[in-house]
């Protein structure tokens, strides 16, 4: 039998993970469903799809306009689909605000709709769906916000009544959308992060979890345009499939300019392949208004994109209005390490210092740049000011730049092993995102053998982009060494994402 103490231990050892499942599916599940099939005519019922009101709802959660969402909430009828929606609309501004004085209510509420589904008597997929799904978002409530024992029961009852409507209706595909993306996070995680899962009964399938979430976004059901959301960023994320996912995204985007989901997810898109003018035009696009939920995120990014291109005073302003805005703990501490860089950067040594320092201050250490923050500042490594800027050219597109940047640094004796490493690494990485495929091996190569097993990230970042590189060449010998390579690193920043990676990766090569 698992103890209180195993799961509050194993959330604590993956809660990065854990997190981003939950957070991914509470935000994105039910929000992005702009029903394909056509709408229900107002007065008609059905035991397998929302009515016309519902479906209105979920569009306007979509858009993040949770007035205009709950007006049309009140027309719904009292049904399955109402309550889905509702929770949706309740735990989407929950996590968007990260407001923990909202939580008690968010859970209780969720208690009551939990109940009332219990009890009903009204037929059909959509009912036992709904309490599944709303089961899975009060998990996602519940480890957030710290209470990790809670969410991993919430999560073992979701996924088995997940598993249950599959069973029992296996052609509704929401079902299979949810059970699939479960299926998936939890068949990536590397085996250090799944024990507590299989002690709760909860297995994974990277294979089983894919073929679920693809029956879910190609056939038409109310969930489709939310399955293929999905699955398109899975394959960008793990696969390595930039181009079908930012192409989905612009398109959904030209179609609905006024959702401000959709802009986030383009904003995201772009900013991850380094399209960095493209990204900040349209954040200055991005709808606001009174009748829109706030995201304070939007302005945690813009400041990363504002200090790839040098603008630090502004790339400050934006981290400032992120942290007035937002009231939660992840990436505050991200946030205060980059408003060290542009101090830094700009040669404001004072206000660097005072940012530094502000970096142990608070938030937490869930997320990986969380982590990476506090670790650069517990050892104090000093950072070369030529390697920093070339990164920050690399992260922003700017790759012609970032290597005139790199001609100027000149180690000697002295230099650290650290910025030893960063420099071959950084000059592949640029090489690689030109195009120059030759050259990057040649310094990818060149970081990894003369890290040894230094607990730094250059070296397994190193052999993963090599995987990559022969992948794609289509040497899959020489990728799976690599990938090997990659896992065999024992400690370093990015373990945990570059693990999932590799581990993914030699699955799509057998």
């Amino acid at each position: 039998m698992v103890t209180r103490a195993q799961v509050r231990s194993g959330f604590r050892s993956s809660r990065q993970v854990a997190w981003l499942l939950l957070l991914f599916s509470a935000v994105f599940s039910e929000a992005l469903c702009t029903p394909l099939r056509a709408p229900i005519q107002p007065g008609a019922t059905t035991q397998f799809h929302l009515s016309w009101q519902q479906a209105h709802a979920y569009s306007e959660v979509l858009k993040m306009r949770p007035a205009a969402a709950r007006q049309w909430l009140k027309g719904a009828p009292s049904t399955a689909g109402s309550l889905l929606v509702a929770d949706c609309l309740d735990i989407t501004e929950l996590l968007v605000t990260q407001d923990a004085t909202r939580y008690e209510a968010v859970v209780e509420a969720q208690n009551r709709r939990l109940s009332a589904l219990e009890n009903s008597k009204e037929p059909g997929a959509l009912c036992a769906y709904a309490r599944a799904e709303i089961r899975l978002h009060q998990a996602a409530a519940q480890v957030v916000f710290s209470h990790e024992v809670q969410g991993a029961w919430s999560l073992r009852q979701s996924y088995q009544q997940m598993q249950a409507v599959v069973q029992r209706y296996p052609q509704y595909l929401p079902a299979r959308k949810t059970l699939g993306m479960l299926q998936f996070f939890i068949g990536s995680l590397p085996e250090s992060y799944r024990w507590f899962l299989k002690l709760l009964g909860l297995p994974g399938s990277v294979e089983a979890g894919l073929q679920n979430m693809r029956l879910a976004a190609t056939q038409p059901n109310d969930f489709q345009l939310e399955a293929r959301l999905i699955l398109a960023l899975l394959e960008e994320t793990y696969y390595k499939k930039p181009e079908a996912a930012l192409q989905l995204v612009e398109t959904l985007h030209r179609q609905q300019p006024d959702n401000l989901l959709l802009s986030y997810l383009l904003i995201s898109q772009l900013k991850k392949q380094h399209r960095t003018d493209a990204a900040l035009v349209a954040y200055r696009s991005s709808p606001s208004g009174p009748d829109y939920l706030p995201l304070p995120y939007l302005h945690h990014m813009a400041a990363d994109l504002l200090l790839y291109q040098g603008q630090y005073a502004a790339s400050v302003r934006a981290n400032q209005q992120f942290l007035q805005q937002y009231r939660g703990q992840h990436y505050r501490k991200d946030s205060a390490f980059k408003l060290y860089l542009a101090a830094w950067l700009s040669g404001d040594a004072a206000s660097a210092e005072k940012y530094r320092r502000q970096i142990n201050a608070g938030g937490r250490t869930v997320l990986e740049e969380d982590n990476y923050a506090q670790r650069f500042f517990e050892e104090k490594l000093p950072l070369n000011r030529i390697l920093t800027r070339a990164r920050l050219q690399i992260d922003g597109g700017y790759y012609r730049e970032a290597l005139v940047t790199l001609n100027s640094f000149q180690p000697s004796q002295a230099t650290p092993l650290r910025d030893k490493l960063e420099a071959p690494y950084r000059r592949a990485r640029a090489y690689q995102l030109l195009g120059h495929s030759d050259s990057a091996r040649l310094y990818y190569a060149r970081t990894i053998a003369l890290a040894g097993n230094a607990p730094y990230y250059f070296a397994p970042q190193a052999a993963l982009q090599l995987g990559y590189l022969y992948q794609t060449e289509g040497q899959k010998n020489t990728a799976r060494t690599y990938f090997k390579k990659a896992l065999s690193y024992p400690k370093h920043e990015y373990k945990n994402s570059t693990d999932t990676k590799a581990k993914l990766a030699l699955k799509e090569l057998e």
